[in-house]
């Protein structure tokens, strides 16, 4: 018999995964006769555990006998999701006491990278060390400022280092070095042992199929992926999902028509058991940083196949085409067709759940102790060098634990082998870069533009304004929004003649797309609207793609619109002597976006050959998407709506337009940059949105500004930049105060409204053929409807 310390960084009544392994490790050594006791902190129930974590309850869960608690953890976003860790001098010192006064034979430190409890372990302790490594990630910067401060020399007082999967090894071994074991997360098998589920066999194509998904509704766990793939699936078979995890509340988040779905929220482990074992398929469309999933292993112990996401940590438990089916992550459309060729061929279902049940073996708990009481057994068997050198270099971490000579960090190939999901992490890369290079610039722009130009000219320039003026500007601008939104509705009036579109709908999609705008480094103001007046005036499924559609008229309005100022600007050319290179520079761009417009169609119809499946879907969606354009087009063989839109737009623009020089008479500058600078000004500000790199374009916004009205008006530096800083300041202003009501009268938060904003696009599912012969898990099969 051992004694056995389970050391945790995470909090006991805020279980996750880790938890969760710890908690059942426990179980399984206890039973086994073993002395065990669980180092863990542990968050009362209380209001301030909830201020520590974000607004989150703990929850009641009793304190087992063999608990050591170690007081209270605070939560913070790590991942994609929230990490609940102990962050304070109490909870080291009482884990130190605990290990001196336990007389443990092993200690067993889960996550050793995490802070603090497990980091101050492996310096603190000289017990035999084993360390469990849970967490995959190619995160360069985390791992990196972890190994910068220490973390590979720490690790190197472990005797044994064991991995969860070939994933979790991969980051140990490409960040922190050493030799890793790979021993899986463990599970509970029914006391029959592994379900072989056979309730397929009877089924036919006509059966409802029944989805479930276990998880919690935060981004990485992929739901809102795995809702519009479902949103799109119901119209094609009969399809039931239901939710664990998740209540009603997350789904609306994302999905206003539920027809279909059942939102449990959080239930207990037999509930969670029924529904996953009473399931055709358990879905698991999580985005990343999974570094096993336990759920995939609870549905085959419940004799469940899945369907889950192509990434690392996933691939080492499903057998493609096996026990499950893997699709790219964030593939809505991949997602949607995997699970309809399921629905469509319940023999297969049957075959995957008897394959699914006999997989669940392999993680069986009584298996996993037995690996994880053989890395107890070397670690205790190690001996401790001798000589005071070897001691010396071990304690600080220069020497290995476990004898042997150590195996540095070096760089492997990336586990990202699916061509898609390392497409998509290229590009999730370049945007990351991009938006540092942005901040950066800015950065670099502000510091050159006060040092230049002085802080005290500038605030100097910021107090001489006009505050009645100021007020005028801002209360025109307000009311170009109104105005925009009176052409926004004449527009959809003709794009959904069968529907009753308010100009009260209008309104309210105007303003809250603003907003969205105003506070997002992406240009999600427009589909945010969109799905504003979709879930307005009908299905959403129904009337988005239209109301997206109605979108491009205004956009050729703007066009307009941009036009117009651009010739204004230029016919006051001769006011600052050939001044004008800026301008030229900021002419140039929507003349681009025009011909490109025009040019599209043509290249759409060249007749470019079709190389594979993907390229075909995307010339279909190309095709839809010029449907729904048509459709947003048809205000201008109205005459009268048309009329009304045209006016109302140009209208809007001219307000602001308006705007811009009130705020030029505020900073007393309108008899030397008069209403010319005025459509510069307003001119430029809109080219450089086109693709914002900061909320609000925050910099760049300014820089425009400085560069037209310094460049070609002769403004000094000072007045130009404190002009910018007030105009855009005027503009957040008029976001807030439009969009803000707004957004309670419809009763969601800013943070619902992005995350449907980010997944507003419908999925569209092509017919299936008879005869077409499909391929699924690397087998082909045909069909037969």
């Amino acid at each position: 018999m051992m004694r056995i310390a389970l050391v945790s960084p995470y909090s006991w009544t805020y279980p996750g995964g880790v938890t969760r392994h710890i908690e059942s490790l426990a179980r399984e050594l206890i039973a086994r006769g073993h002395d065990v006791r669980v180092l863990a902190p542990y968050d009362p129930c209380d209001r301030l555990s909830a201020r520590l974590h974000r607004g989150h309850w703990p929850e009641d869960r009793p304190m087992p006998a063999y608990l050591v608690p170690l007081g209270r953890t605070i939560g913070f976003p790590a991942n994609g999701s929230v990490s609940n860790l102990a962050a304070t001098p109490t909870n080291i010192i009482r884990a130190r006491r605990a290990l001196d006064e336990g007389g443990y034979d092993v200690v067993h430190v889960h996550e050793p990278v995490a802070p603090l409890i497990g980091w101050d372990t492996l310096c603190s302790s000289d017990l035999p060390l084993v360390g469990t490594f849970h967490c995959y990630s190619d995160n360069g910067v985390s791992n990196g400022i972890a190994s910068l401060i220490g973390a590979r020399r720490r690790l190197n007082q472990l005797k044994v280092r064991i991995a969860v999967s070939e994933a979790a090894a991969w980051t140990g071994q490409r960040y922190y070095g050493g030799r890793y074991r790979v021993i899986p997360n463990g599970v509970d098998l029914p006391a029959a042992g592994p379900a072989t589920a056979d309730g397929g066999a009877t089924a036919t194509a006509t059966d409802p199929l029944r989805i479930a998904f276990v998880g919690q509704a935060v981004e990485r766990k992929g739901l809102p992926v795995l809702l519009r793939a479902f949103e799109a699936l119901r119209e094609h078979v009969p399809v039931e999902l239901t939710l664990v995890g998740v209540g009603p509340d997350d789904v609306s988040t994302v999905l206003e028509d539920q027809r279909g779905i059942t939102a449990l929220g959080k239930v207990d482990d037999a509930t969670k058991d029924a529904v996953v074992r009473e399931a055709d398929v358990l879905c698991a469309p999580s985005l990343g940083g999974e570094s096993f999933g336990m759920v995939l292993t609870e549905a085959f112990a419940q004799g469940t196949p899945v369907v889950a996401s192509d990434i690392p940590g996933y691939r080492d438990v499903v057998r493609q085409g096996v026990d499950g089916v893997l699709v790219p992550r964030a593939d809505a459309t991949a997602l949607a067709e995997a699970l309809r060729d399921l629905a469509l061929d319940p023999a297969r279902r049957t075959q995957m759940a008897r394959a699914a049940g006999e997989r669940a073996a392999r993680f069986a708990w009584p298996r996993v102790a037995d690996e994880v009481l053989d890395a107890y057994g070397e670690a205790i068997a190690m001996q401790a060098p001798t000589g005071r050198r070897a001691r010396l270099a071990l304690r600080m971490g220069f020497a290995a634990a476990d004898g042997l000579p150590r195996v540095p960090a070096r760089r492997l190939a990336s586990l990202e082998a699916n061509t898609a999901n390392r497409t998509r992490a290229g590009r999730a890369a370049l945007r990351r870069a991009a938006i540092v290079l942005a901040g950066g610039g800015g950065v670099a722009l502000a510091f050159f533009a006060l040092s230049r130009i002085g802080l005290h000219r500038i605030g100097a320039s910021l107090i001489a304004a006009s505050q009645p003026w100021v007020l005028a500007a801002l209360g025109l601008m307000c009311l170009s929004m109104v105005v925009r939104a009176i052409s926004w509705h004449a527009i959809l009036k003709a794009a959904l003649p069968g529907s009753s579109v308010r100009r009260a709908d209008a309104l309210q999609g105007t303003m809250i797309g603003v907003l969205m705008s105003a506070t997002l480094p992406a240009r999600l103001g427009e589909p945010a609207r969109a799905m504003i007046v979709a879930r307005r005036v009908g299905r959403p499924s129904q009337t988005l793609p239209v109301v997206v559609g109605t979108l491009i008229s205004q956009t050729l309005l703007n066009i307009v619109a941009l036009l117009i100022l651009g010739i204004t600007m230029f016919s006051t050319v001769h006011y600052f002597d050939g001044r004008h290179a800026a301008l030229i520079v900021f002419a140039a761009t929507p003349v681009a976006v025009l011909l490109a417009v025009l040019v599209a169609p043509a290249l759409l119809r060249s007749g470019l050959p079709k190389r594979s499946e993907r390229v075909a879907r995307v010339l279909r969606q190309v095709r839809g998407a010029s449907t729904q354009v048509r459709a947003g087009l048809a205000v201008f063989r109205q005459p009268r709506l048309g009329a009304t839109a045209t006016l109302a737009q140009l209208g809007a623009w001219g307000i602001q337009w308006l705007s811009c020089y009130v705020l030029l008479v505020a900073f007393g500058l309108d008899e030397r940059a008069g209403i010319g600078a005025a459509a510069a000004v307003l001119f430029a500000v809109n080219v450089t949105a086109v693709l914002p790199a900061t909320p609000s374009n925050l910099g760049v916004f300014q820089a425009a500004c400085v560069a037209v009205l310094t460049g070609a008006y002769g403004v000094s530096s000072a007045d130009a930049l404190g002009y910018g800083i007030v105009l855009q300041v005027v503009e957040i202003a008029t976001a807030i105060i439009m969009g803000t009501p707004a957004l309670l009268r419809e009763g969601l938060t800013w943070k619902d409204v992005r995350l449907r904003a980010m997944h507003v696009s419908p999925v569209e599912l092509a017919p299936v053929n008879a005869s077409s012969s499909r391929r699924s898990g690397g087998e082909a099969y045909e069909l037969d409807l």
